[in-house]
């Protein structure tokens, strides 16, 4: 007696559902009443981001003196072309030559901005305000990247009134080729660089502090002679100091990185810092490899800063092809993959500027998907610089349809912090031939961008939207006009990348 009832209830809310189902699809509403199915596969997590340089004006502004309208014009055309193509990040170069492309109380306004050093932009405007805010309105992360030694770069013309050459001439000696440079051993050097880094970190909501390769110069700035700090050396053998040349240099510019990164990580945890050093270590490692010895060269013991964990990610720039056997690309992404042993982001810097044609589009795909494969728990990549990209756009086009076709979350920092958001509340409401989709959140700060996630019949697929974007259309039925929308979820995504779990829909 009890079975018979059992198969009897069975049976009637079998046919309240089917009624229930043919009542929805008749009256053209999406069904959305099953959510048995198996749950959506979370979003793809890669770092695509590119180089903008101001340095010389190689990408923005297009020339010096350009009035605020056109330079934001640009700015937005690049933001544009970033968000459209799935990339999910910029790095900014905001000071090009101890200079600044924001309002620095430290530092005067940029030659490369307005043409003329200490002017700034007319109308009045801070840049690193515009790119930050409309970056995050395309759900892009902004991270700043600074020279922290370069002082002053032939590009710019003569040294004028206000530069730091003669703000800080003790701190500074000229080189052969025209270039003027901070010491690194200089302790005036190291605190005014790391005050700049801390000013732009405490006043400005950006995602990320950047350095590059340049630490001492490249001996080609000096017509091939040492960099020439002999009263800094003196100095320290007279303090009674016992390193080598070689290594006292390199331990100055260890210094100022762990520095760096400690300071940053007291001030905005979330923050992270990023490098992007020569490719190669040093010649031999691993056998086979040839080139310059950054190590020797340029101080910098790149190598050390991965081991202890002195950054958040580490892009090393890989500028040669996969098939260039003494520089190869896999080869030096698996050592230095071997190298990183406390787990940072590993995204190489790729060269992208070899033109527009089938073959680089070719070289290109093939070195993010090696990318992938010998980093797969944290992908991701640098693009050496946005100019090839927009130049070019059979290469763009190709990485979208390639690569690129998904979107993107840039992969989670957990050593900076691993606790998700909680999960959105979610509501839906039909329009016609629409389904509004919306959500809320209880700590909106704690959100940097949305998940939705939708369903027709067994197929899921999703969007990533930015943080002050809280409602979505989605269409009642899919493009073969039977297939109704069956589910939608919504995640919460933190500065970190920390993702909630589903919102499912109220």
């Amino acid at each position: 007696m009890q079975r018979r009832f059992k198969l009897k209830s069975s049976i009637s809310k079998c046919l309240l559902l089917c009624i229930g189902f043919f009542s929805s699809y008749a009256v053209g509403k999406p069904a959305m009443q099953d959510s048995s199915s198996v749950p959506p596969t979370p979003a793809l997590r890669e770092f695509r981001a590119a180089w903008v340089a101001t340095v010389a004006n190689i990408n923005w502004p297009s020339k010096p003196g350009l009035n605020t309208a056109d330079q934001q014009a640009e700015a937005l055309i690049i933001l544009d072309f970033l968000k459209d193509h799935h990339f999910n990040a910029v790095i900014f170069q905001v000071r090009p030559q101890a200079d600044a492309l924001y309002d620095s109380a430290l530092e005067p306004w940029s030659y490369y901005l307005t043409g003329k050093q200490g002017t700034p932009p007319d109308p009045f405007y801070d840049p690193l305000t515009f790119w930050v805010d409309e970056a995050h309105k395309r759900g892009l992360e902004l991270h700043v990247w600074l020279n922290p030694y370069r002082a002053h770069h032939v590009a710019a013309g003569e040294v004028e009134l206000p530069s730091m050459v003669n703000r800080m001439p003790e701190s500074v000696v000229k080189l052969k080729e025209g270039y003027w440079w901070f010491d690194p051993a200089k302790r005036t050097t190291q605190d005014h660089a790391a005050a700049v880094v801390m000013d732009i970190v405490k006043r400005y909501d950006i995602d990320g502090v950047h350095f590059d390769d340049y630490f001492y110069p490249y001996d080609s700035y000096n017509g091939g002679a040492d960099f020439p700090d002999d009263d800094s050396w003196e100095a320290y053998q007279q303090d009674g100091g016992r390193l080598s040349r070689g290594d006292w240099r390199r331990s100055q510019v260890n210094q100022f990185i762990e520095r760096v990164y400690r300071e940053i990580k007291a001030t905005k945890k979330h923050v992270k810092f990023g490098l992007s050093p020569f490719g190669i270590w040093r010649p031999g490692y691993p056998a086979g490899i040839a080139g310059m010895d950054q190590y020797d060269k340029l101080y910098a013991d790149a190598k050390l800063w991965l081991n202890k964990g002195w950054i958040d990610y580490f892009t090393p720039q890989l500028y040669w092809p996969i098939s260039q056997i003494p520089q190869s690309f896999p080869v030096l992404l698996g050592w230095w993959q071997q190298e990183n042993t406390v787990g940072r982001h590993l995204w190489p810097g790729m060269n992208v500027g070899r033109g527009g044609d089938e073959a680089n589009l070719k070289e290109v795909t093939n070195q993010i998907m090696i990318t992938r494969g010998i980093v797969p728990a944290s992908k991701g990549a640098v693009h050496w610089s946005i100019s090839s990209l927009t130049r070019n756009p059979l290469l763009a086009q190709g990485l979208l349809d390639g690569p690129y076709k998904k979107e993107a979350l840039v992969p989670a920092s957990p050593w900076l912090g691993n606790e998700a958001p909680d999960a959105p509340v979610v509501t839906h409401e039909k329009h016609g031939s629409e389904v509004e989709v919306s959500w809320s959140h209880a700590d909106p700060d704690d959100v940097f961008k949305w998940v939705v996630y939708y369903r027709y019949d067994e197929n899921w697929d999703y969007t990533i939207l930015p943080h002050d974007t809280q409602t979505l259309k989605l269409a009642t039925y899919a493009a073969d006009g039977e297939t109704a929308l069956a589910d939608v979820k919504v995640t919460a995504v933190d500065r970190l990348g920390n993702e909630s779990g589903f919102g499912d829909r109220q």
